[in-house]
């Protein structure tokens, strides 16, 4: 679903009734947190360390390892383009919020970029915690009217030719961008180009790393 549709995809139904900003259980956990943090229960330190882990660790090299194994494998790049929920679970990454996958792939014509408009729906079995950003009312928005410009302002220089198409996730359906795999990586086991994915780029405000700067915000 492109730019162009987001609208008409809500019209149609946007079930969020779980993960929103303003829900009442979000609002019970962050009095809970404030609480056990005022009473010594809890760290806020430690919180922070727990929280970074599934948001920039554990859950984008779920999805870092998809897409490696969607570089080296035909016939697996197929089933995650037809079914990702099904290629995604072959994996062992199911669970809650990533039962109903679309998998889109970067080409060279072509890029894809999520956001949920309405809240911050989000594949959290491939991806993990949905970064604050991700959440930001700013993003929700610009990311529908100017994604190119988005996309800039996460230094991502798109050539004027290329189409970038908009994916609004909902409860009922979320999106995984497959990035391109970068060049110079002939040879590169699938653990090797793992370290090249990084959770923006399975979002689409960000690239596939080069070989040569894999060491920074991998998602390994």
């Amino acid at each position: 679903m492109s730019q162009d549709h987001t609208q008409e995809h809500h019209e149609h139904g946007h079930g969020h009734g779980e993960g929103s900003e303003l829900s009442d259980v979000a609002l019970r956990v962050k009095a809970l947190e404030s609480l056990l943090i005022e009473r010594g229960y809890v760290d806020p330190g430690a919180l922070d360390t727990l929280i970074e882990t599934y948001e920039n660790k554990v859950g984008p090299r779920n999805g870092a390892r998809v897409v490696a194994r969607s570089w080296t494998d035909p016939d697996y790049r197929q089933r995650l383009m037809t079914d990702a929920t099904a290629a995604i679970a072959e994996l062992g990454f199911t669970g809650r919020q990533g039962e109903h996958m679309v998998a889109v792939a970067n080409t060279p014509s072509v890029h894809n970029m999520v956001v949920c408009t309405l809240c911050s729906c989000y594949p959290w079995p491939v991806l993990g915690l949905p970064p604050v950003w991700y959440k930001s009312p700013p993003y929700r928005a610009r990311a529908v009217a100017d994604p190119k410009g988005v996309l800039e302002d996460f230094g991502v220089d798109l050539a004027d030719t290329t189409e970038v198409r908009v994916w609004d996730s909902t409860a009922e359906i979320r999106y995984l961008v497959i990035p391109m795999r970068p060049e110079g990586t002939n040879g590169f086991d699938q653990e090797q180009l793992a370290a090249l994915v990084t959770r923006d780029s399975m979002i689409g405000t960000g690239l596939a790393l080069r070989p040569d700067t894999s060491g920074e915000g991998a998602a390994s």
